[in-house]
């Protein structure tokens, strides 16, 4: 069964790569970055001082618990803690440790493309909290949230942290947690954390930071595409290229082409002219109103808005009505 399974995400690695490289202009999925390498550069990533948001959602979680823990129980009543992308749970955990010494009921679900992420997590969370119920799952988060919804009457209470909501355009946004709310129950909840517009140029800096982790954690792709689908990138041909436009708050990072050249995959021949650029990723930032707007659109009603002491990143607590 597990082979079986390989070979399918084999097949849409593929898929969606080819279809990327053969569009104008080229992107690649920023999902595909989560590979074992990949895991450990975004882990560093976390930690440069350019990148403020896991330090600002960090603040919010270790300041706040509280609050978040009345929002989400208010009369102590059971709850599923549902996560998509959960990573290594480094923010998470300072609110499993806060609700277990409340003695809060509940379980906590990670969902994450990367099984190798939830191994590590699974290993990490029972070592640390030995009484926390987890039970990961691996997949797509739609199928597991709608797997839930129909098998437990809890109360679902998702958790969409790091901004990874910015990973979307705006369209794409509304889509995905409208799908969001048409798996999940009126008065179940979302914590979605969501960056917010600020200097241009501490958003810039924190995509592309002096050391080079950020852009060896893009080129990282390309050579995960050489090793896993056989393809033939010359990695030091290309190019960590970010940018950011404050007036769509869109931050997008790119590999751009430094040479005319063809690469090859699975007998496809993609040829880049010198300086053109494969999107990769789009880190959307959000003004106060323009978060009042999404929800609205998507079927939910903010509840609270959670900030940070800089006012940097919000983690905003939506209901399903």
């Amino acid at each position: 069964m597990t082979e079986t399974i390989d070979i399918i995400q084999d097949q849409t690695f593929l898929v969606d790569t080819l279809q990327g490289l053969q569009s104008n202009p080229k992107t690649l999925p920023s999902k595909y970055f989560y590979n074992q390498r990949g895991d450990q550069l975004f882990q560093q990533i976390m930690q440069l001082e350019e990148y403020y948001l896991t330090k600002a959602e960090y603040n919010i979680f270790d300041t706040q618990k509280d609050r978040i823990l009345k929002a989400f129980s208010p009369h102590g009543e059971t709850f599923n803690l549902v996560e998509f992308g959960a990573g290594d749970g480094y923010k998470t955990k300072v609110l499993l440790e806060y609700f277990l010494s409340q003695k809060a009921q509940f379980d906590y679900i990670p969902i994450d493309i990367s099984q190798h992420a939830l191994d590590g997590l699974e290993e990490s969370m029972r070592h640390s909290l030995p009484n926390l119920s987890i039970s990961p799952m691996q997949g797509d988060y739609f199928e597991a949230l709608d797997q839930l919804s129909h098998s437990s009457d809890r109360r679902n209470i998702i958790l969409f942290l790091g901004s990874n909501i910015g990973n979307f355009s705006l369209e794409q946004a509304v889509d995905f947690l409208s799908k969001v709310r048409q798996d999940i129950h009126p008065g179940d909840l979302l914590l979605i954390g969501i960056d917010l517009k600020k200097n241009p140029a501490q958003i810039l800096a924190a995509y592309d930071d002096a050391q080079g982790v950020t852009a060896e954690f893009n080129l990282n792709l390309l050579q995960r595409i050489n090793e896993e689908l056989g393809g033939d990138f010359k990695v030091d041909q290309f190019r960590h290229y970010p940018f950011y436009n404050p007036v769509t708050g869109e931050c997008k990072s790119s590999l751009m082409s430094l040479h005319d050249q063809v690469v090859h995959i699975e007998g496809h021949s993609i040829h880049f002219q010198k300086w053109e650029t494969i999107q990769t990723e789009i880190s959307k930032k959000y003004s106060p109103d323009e978060i009042e707007e999404l929800a609205k659109k998507c079927g939910f009603e903010v509840s609270y808005h959670l900030e940070d002491q800089r006012g940097y990143f919000v983690d905003s607590i939506w209901s399903a009505v």
